[in-house]
């Protein structure tokens, strides 16, 4: 079981994360956007003196899977036949189609919309390659990169896409973008320049990382210079008309919280490019929007909507025994998932006095049983989260390497970490007892740390600290949580916190999370990518402390700071390794999270008129790119009455 709480917009421009669960991961599988260097170059003249780059594509770290002329990804299928729907789910409620505001919550699929100038692919963890462009120079140096644009884009509405486009998209992030965006795209971009109608120049500051550089200009949205001045629209504004774009779908129809249609643009300019063959197969895809899972899951027995990715465990054990399935109407799998495990888990507002306090945060991170609740809540169907970089080798294992000491070492020497991080393993969430629902013995550890902490339990049972009650609120939009948030806060109750469920409304939630923030402890999922970057800035940095839709944590630490400046300087794979395994073992050293569960599958059902590549792809389930649908099965589906 997973919730998702990123109501607002994605940060980098949406340019940051790799794979995008939901929306637009899988058309191109948008970019990692702030990492990712050099590969399969081609070496050109020299200007200012200095050897200049020319290639399709780059990568830090060894080369590029494909080539210059490839033909299509190697995991689609080119033969896939257009057309048929694909209709998911959504949680909650939407009121604009601007994902890039803060400003209300943006509907689902916008992604599917737009295009980024470069783009990634599922099956190579380092590459960014050339999409609108045709190839990228830049100097040894990196402190600059040209894009020669492709002339055959445009824009949905027929007009073309120019130089233009993207410098005027440029700063547009830059001046009405998401201020933990802006604050730290504007230490690395010295702005854009155009060299002429279809070739664009980015400039990099002195101090911006050369890993991430061409990266973060890659990485970013396009939209249409001539349409914003037209329509007078700004990106910190919420609006009920998505601003034009260039992707394969185009808004089609939507009834406000209750669904949204995307069809598929018959005169879209990519539909031939060698990245798209075989991907965006579906003429329309459809988002049914419902209040919770359960009234989801429902919808979706009864042939609402076709394609549903299970989250629930108990859902997944118990509840598809259903007549469809049956019938064999649907189809029940489960599919090979390669990629980073995310760091889902309940998360401390740091901001809280009370929860600054590492013994009050580790005497709560006790009282969670999760043995317990995998045995008897969710059928044994998930591992705990342990790392924030989990099953992949950025994961911090055991007790410091070498190169990890010579980071962390001066660290200590400096008064910012403790000692112990030195020596001891890489810190693992607490074991409980998967017999009963409270550990008797963690629960004498928990009430241990809080009496040393001050927390003093009255004669009541509630403690207490000059005069003020230990209390914990959970805030959740979700009921399909209360079976497992209810007994937690029955064991924290035992122990004498006052601990209590709000279930707010998703707007009520939006706007809690946003400055001044207003929680105490809510589910969040922290995606990380085979490449960390600047994109860790957003998440941990502390410069985004203060009001972040990423560090809801509200983490302001010196120590994790310099590590995460380490990272982005890192130059070899093995460099960023060692850097990435020290800041894992620090983060999780903090104790800001309660890690909850992950499994390493996609667990899926589909009403059967939908195929797809076999093998997938490590990184992308792509269900709503590079599946593509049987119109002969579809309609025996609806001569039975499946739909």
């Amino acid at each position: 079981m997973s919730q998702t709480h990123r109501p607002a917009a994605p940060a980098m421009a949406q340019a940051a994360a790799r794979p995008v669960p939901d929306t637009g991961s899988q058309l191109a599988v948008l970019v990692t956007g702030v990492a990712l260097a050099l590969g399969m170059a081609t070496w050109a003249g020299a200007q200012e003196a200095e050897t200049v780059i020319t290639s399709h594509g780059y990568t830090n770290f060894g080369e590029l899977k494909y080539g210059p002329d490839m033909a299509h990804l190697d995991y689609v299928n080119p033969d896939a036949p257009k057309g048929g729907e694909i209709s998911v789910w959504a949680r909650g409620t939407f009121d604009t189609f601007n994902n890039y505001t803060r400003e209300g919550a943006a509907a689902a699929g916008t992604g599917l919309m737009y295009e980024s100038i470069m783009t990634s692919t599922a099956d190579d963890p380092y590459g960014l390659y050339c999409y609108m462009c045709t190839t990228i120079e830049y100097p040894e140096s990196k402190d600059w990169v040209i894009f020669n644009l492709r002339e055959d884009m445009t824009f949905a509405d027929g007009t073309p896409i120019t130089a233009e486009d993207i410098a005027f998209t440029h700063n547009l992030f830059m001046t009405q973008g998401l201020p933990e965006y802006v604050n730290v795209v504007s230490e690395y971009l010295d702005g854009t320049e155009v060299l002429g109608p279809y070739r664009v120049k980015y400039l990099f500051t002195e101090d911006a990382p050369r890993r991430d550089v061409i990266g973060i200009a890659g990485g970013q949205t396009v939209f249409s210079k001539a349409w914003f001045e037209e329509t007078g629209a700004r990106l910190d504004k919420s609006t009920d008309e998505p601003f034009l774009g260039s992707g394969a779908y185009v808004l089609g129809s939507f009834d406000t919280n209750r669904n949204v249609i995307y069809q598929r643009d018959p005169d879209w300019w990519g539909a031939d490019h060698p990245m798209n063959i075989g991907q965006a197969n579906f003429d329309t895809i459809r988002y049914e929007y419902f209040a919770d899972g359960a009234a989801a899951f429902e919808a979706f027995k009864a042939g609402e909507y076709t394609f549903r990715q299970e989250n629930s465990s108990l859902q997944w054990a118990t509840g598809y025994t259903f007549p469809a399935v049956e019938k064999g109407w649907v189809k029940v799998e489960e599919l090979p998932d390669g990629s980073i495990a995310s760091a889902q888990a309940f998360i401390f507002n740091m901001r809280d006095p009370k929860f600054q306090d590492p013994l009050v945060r580790e005497a709560i991170r006790l009282m969670f049983n999760f043995e317990w609740s995998n045995e008897t809540l969710f059928y044994g169907l998930y591992d705990r989260v342990e790392s924030f970089w989990q099953n992949s080798d950025l994961q911090a294992r055991g007790t410091p390497s070498e190169d990890e000491l010579a980071l962390l070492q001066p660290l200590v020497d400096e008064g910012l970490l403790d000692a112990s991080i030195l020596t001891d393993e890489a810190v693992l969430p607490p074991t409980s007892d998967p017999a009963r629902p409270t550990d008797r013995g963690n629960l004498r550890r928990a009430s241990a740390l809080l009496d040393e902490a001050g927390w003093i339990a009255g004669s009541d049972g509630i403690r207490r600290k000059d005069g003020e009650v230990l209390s914990i609120e959970f805030l959740q939009t979700s009921p399909s949580f209360d079976r497992i948030v209810n007994p937690y806060i029955e064991n924290l109750r035992r122990l004498g916190v006052q601990a209590k469920l709000d279930r707010v409304d998703f707007a009520q939630y939006v706007d809690r999370l946003q400055a001044p923030v207003d929680f105490d402890f809510i589910n969040h999922t922290m995606t990380q990518g085979y490449e960390p970057g600047i994109g860790l800035r957003q998440w941990f940095g502390s410069e985004t402390a203060a009001d972040s839709s990423r560090n809801l944590m509200g983490i302001e630490d010196g120590a994790v700071d310099r590590l995460i400046t380490a990272i982005i300087d890192a130059t070899t794979l093995e460099e960023m390794t060692a850097a990435t395994h020290a800041l894992d073992r620090v983060l999780r050293a903090m104790g800001f999270w309660v890690p909850q569960w992950y499994k390493s599958v996609h667990t899926v059902a589909y009403y059967d008129m939908y195929d797809y590549p076999d093998p997938l792809p490590p990184f992308s389930l792509g269900n709503l790119s590079f599946w593509w649908y049987d119109a002969e099965r579809a309609e025996e589906l609806k001569a039975a009455g499946a739909l």
